[in-house]
């Protein structure tokens, strides 16, 4: 459960931070510009984080397991 939790968060921060940046580069056009660049950029920061999750509870095994090993030496 913790797991699903910590994916969804990772998961709102990408998107949140793809619909700041969609927002802002929009916004330097217009106002219509900024709200569909934004929701793109929102989908965008939600795709990544699909991706890079993965990638992340990889490397978090590998340093537990390496943190296991140290402490049973």
């Amino acid at each position: 459960m913790k797991e699903r939790i910590q994916k969804t968060i990772r998961r709102a921060q990408f998107a949140a931070a793809g619909a700041a940046i969609g927002g802002g580069l929009g916004g330097l056009v217009g106002k219509n510009a900024a709200s569909t660049a934004a929701g793109f950029g929102a989908l965008i920061g939600a795709t990544i984080a699909e991706k890079v999750g993965p990638t992340q509870e990889i490397k978090e095994r590998f340093r537990r397991g390496a943190d296991a090993g140290e402490v049973s030496e």
